[in-house]
């Protein structure tokens, strides 16, 4: 893409999954280890968990201790007998993460030397201690948690933050992420370009006409090989 001097991703649901967001992701494991469950309940035992956490974790704190929190959060609001199956399900969850986030990291790696990247996340306060621990910080110029700049995507603000930590102008950027009404919606309504991580198998039209679509973030390199 002609005059990109950076690309802004999203953490959870692009960086550590390809495409699919941590709530589709718990709502699997937990119909893999305690069985199905109302949808609607889910979501709002999930919600009222992951809300919990909002501003209240250390900011060093690890992804498999927030990943644990947020399971037995899930837990005590669904079903809490079944604390042990959560501590399961946060474990799977996190080797499927640090997996993700290998393959990934090394698209990072190969991409900062052409482009200033930066993550933008609604998250918990701890995503710099996440990245770092991921073995992503030698790749990101910076990082924007939403916990910690008190502003969510899709707002505005939280995309002009992370553009002018990266020195970048709305037109000289790239937004990738997985959510077309937090990502793609909040990317356009500053001018961003945007690209919709859909993940393998996903269906519906992209944010904008002409906006690339991938399934897998490694795709990415093609997408820009070819602007």
């Amino acid at each position: 893409m002609a005059d990109l001097t950076a690309l802004l991703f999203d953490f959870g649901g692009t960086l550590d999954s390809d495409g699919i967001p941590w709530k589709a992701r718990f709502f699997r494991l937990w119909s893999e280890e305690i069985g199905r469950t109302e949808l609607e309940r889910f979501d709002r035992a999930f919600y009222d968990a992951d809300d919990a956490l909002v501003g209240k974790l250390p900011k060093d704190l690890s992804l498999k201790e927030t990943v644990r929190r947020l399971s037995a959060g899930l837990a005590r609001g669904l079903s809490p007998e079944n604390g042990a199956a959560a501590e399961r399900i946060a474990s799977r969850f996190c080797e499927d993460s640090f997996e993700s986030l290998a393959a990934n990291g090394k698209l990072l790696a190969s991409l900062s030397g052409r482009y200033r990247i930066g993550i933008v996340s609604n998250f918990y306060g701890n995503l710099d201690a996440i990245c770092a621990e991921a073995g992503l910080a030698p790749s990101i110029a910076s990082v924007i948690d939403s916990a910690r700049v008190g502003a969510e995507r899709p707002e505005p603000r939280i995309f002009q933050e992370a553009l002018s930590a990266v020195g970048a102008r709305p037109d000289q950027a790239l937004f990738i992420g997985d959510s077309l009404a937090r990502d793609m919606a909040g990317a356009r309504s500053v001018g961003m370009r945007h690209a919709w991580l859909a993940g393998e198998g996903a269906s519906g039209a992209p944010c904008c006409a002409g906006d690339p679509v991938l399934r897998r973030l490694a795709d990415l390199e093609e997408v820009l090989g070819r602007n």
